[in-house]
């Protein structure tokens, strides 16, 4: 019959296939939006790391024992090192005095010995950088090396990724101290001309066995960035990969933007969340997320904001902004003001205009 044989033909000719698959992309078009059509098409659709990391418990293997010995020798002074700096006063009235008053000798050496214990506390909290440093290089050799990927040793040794995640958690919190309090580099300052000006006077000074001109000079520039322990990971991170010229920079890049993948999904992921047995794990959490966003972001030649980038930003931020403001407004800021890459032309402006 007629009917049938029209059935047939639809069934066998290529006009009507090309006809049905149209209909058929209009639909997964207007279901699923264009971009992920086109992700589902070119079989592009980016499988972000996602396990739980256990930031609460997790405790070294056998495997992990002598790197995280190492590294936790440094990390124990950490909390000591923030509460140093969060009680530091500065001279200031003294320094003021002081240079109001030069020929009163008096309120010079009333300066001066406010200083000098000051600078003394400045060049312990300098040397811990350099301890961080080398500490960081450790956890790197031990998250790069062959034969595993990135996320499998994230996965594998738990207990050096927590450390890892540590060390950002430290920086980012001592950055953040720094940045409220100037008188650090205005103390430093008056130091060294002081102590220029008694070394041309020919004036030994005890101090200068503590803190000298190499050791003040290398300070100077520590202090003078305004983020200081995040530019002393980002070049450790840098020097990691330059000294290890058989290992490719994305075994490096990849742990930073595994870890940043993993901490997001485990922030918008319930399942995940819930297992938190303390809200500052969720901080911690956050402020992780960032801090590996940041050291990506200087590290990575193309940033963390490229279309190219392995990390998925939008998603990140979103995150952020899900949170209670209160406890995101900082780090939103470390986003928009410490970043290396936010404002390139290869940003999108839907990125940028997420951190407006």
């Amino acid at each position: 019959c007629k009917l049938s044989n029209a059935r047939a033909k639809t069934k066998t000719c290529p006009k009507y296939k090309v006809w049905y698959l149209f209909l058929f992309l209009s639909f997964l078009i207007r279901f699923a939006g264009m971009g992920n059509l086109l992700k589902v098409l070119t079989r592009e659709i980016e499988n972000y790391p996602h396990f739980f990391l256990d930031f609460e418990n997790a405790q070294p293997t056998d495997c992990e024992r002598d790197v995280w010995n190492q590294v936790n020798a440094v990390l124990q002074d950490s909390e000591s090192i923030l509460s140093g700096l969060q009680a530091y006063k500065g001279a200031g009235q003294e320094i003021r005095e002081a240079i109001q008053n030069p020929n009163d000798m008096i309120l010079q050496e009333r300066a001066w010995n406010s200083v000098c214990p000051l600078v003394i506390r400045l060049k312990k909290l300098y040397s811990f950088s350099l301890r961080l440093e080398r500490a960081l290089q450790s956890l790197l050799e031990s998250l790069t090396c062959p034969p595993y990927t990135p996320t499998q040793h994230l996965e594998k040794e738990q207990a050096l990724a927590k450390q890892f995640a540590e060390i950002l958690h430290f920086t980012l919190r001592f950055d953040e101290l720094k940045m409220r309090i100037p008188a650090i580099q205005n103390d430093f300052s008056y130091y060294r001309r002081t102590i220029s000006r008694n070394r041309i006077n020919n004036m030994n000074l005890d101090i200068e066995r503590e803190v000298n001109n190499e050791m003040a000079n290398r300070m100077s520039l520590f202090y003078a960035e305004a983020t200081p322990m995040l530019k002393t990971l980002s070049t450790a991170t840098t020097n990691f990969v330059t000294e290890n010229k058989t290992l490719p920079l994305e075994n490096t890049t990849d742990v930073l933007s595994t870890m940043a993948s993993v901490c997001k999904v485990m922030l918008e992921t319930p399942d995940y969340t819930c297992r938190f047995n303390s809200e500052d794990t969720l901080l911690f959490c956050m402020r992780v997320m960032v801090g590996v966003i940041i050291l990506y972001d200087h590290v990575h030649p193309n940033g963390a904001f490229n279309k190219s980038s392995k990390i998925d930003m939008k998603g990140c931020i979103k995150v952020l902004k899900e949170q209670p403001a209160d406890n995101v407004e900082g780090l939103l800021n470390a986003l928009k003001f410490t970043t290396k890459h936010l404002h390139d032309e290869s940003t999108p402006k839907n990125i940028r205009s997420m951190l407006q």
